[in-house]
């Protein structure tokens, strides 16, 4: 099964509530919340508060991603405000296996991200420690870049893994997602959807029925 999941650093703040309502009436089971701290990625996007206006708003699927530098000093405060899922960077956190465990420990899905340059190699150790790898199809850090085609070749390395010897396993690819690259993506095996200029820019009802359709 294949999941739309759009990502709130491209809608209007000050229509966020409105927005997200959209999305949720028109029919998507995921939220995504991008964390950006300034350190792990040059830009800073939002933190805590936002992710507890949501959740009081909303009913879907938090998908908490940490583009943060040494993402376990926050893994207990995101669980208590609601997340549902919470994706951490291999290239930013020194005890992954540990943050993985704390955060199966409260219920909360996990999952680990790479970026452009890592290669799959590094998550292998992982995998049956995660719900979900999430493949970075742009660098992290920005909303509006272009999708990066090299890496629809580790999406399907990390497709053949699960397949292989992870079948429950989510594989979940961000950055750069239009409906004129989503056919192919959803080819190479992602299964989980993550997109923001291309659903809130416009019609945005319309926008994720189009997605929806196509998926």
């Amino acid at each position: 099964m294949n999941y739309l999941c759009p990502s709130i650093l491209a809608a209007d703040f000050w229509e966020l509530g409105r927005q997200v309502e959209i999305v949720e009436k028109a029919g998507v089971p995921y939220l995504h919340i991008d964390i950006m701290d300034g350190m792990y990625v040059p830009s800073i996007s939002f933190g805590m508060p936002i992710l507890r206006c949501v959740r009081k708003r909303s009913k879907l699927f938090m998908d908490v991603h940490m583009m943060v530098a040494q993402p376990e000093r926050y893994i207990e405060e995101l669980i208590q405000l609601g997340a549902d899922g919470i994706t951490i960077h291999v290239e930013a956190c020194d005890c992954i296996p540990e943050t993985l465990a704390k955060i199966r420990e409260f219920g909360v899905k996990t999952g680990i991200a790479i970026n452009p340059e890592t290669p799959v190699s590094a998550v292998f150790s992982y995998m049956a420690m995660v719900d979900m790898v999430l493949v970075m199809t742009v660098r992290p850090g920005f909303g509006g870049q272009d999708y990066i085609i090299d890496c629809i070749d580790k999406i399907k390395e990390v497709r053949r893994i699960i397949n292989q010897s992870y079948p429950d396993v989510k594989l979940e690819i961000d950055g750069g997602v239009t409906l004129g690259n989503l056919e192919m993506n959803l080819a190479a095996g992602a299964n989980v959807i993550v997109t923001g200029s291309a659903i809130f820019k416009g019609d945005i009802e319309a926008n994720v029925r189009e997605f929806l359709k196509r998926m």
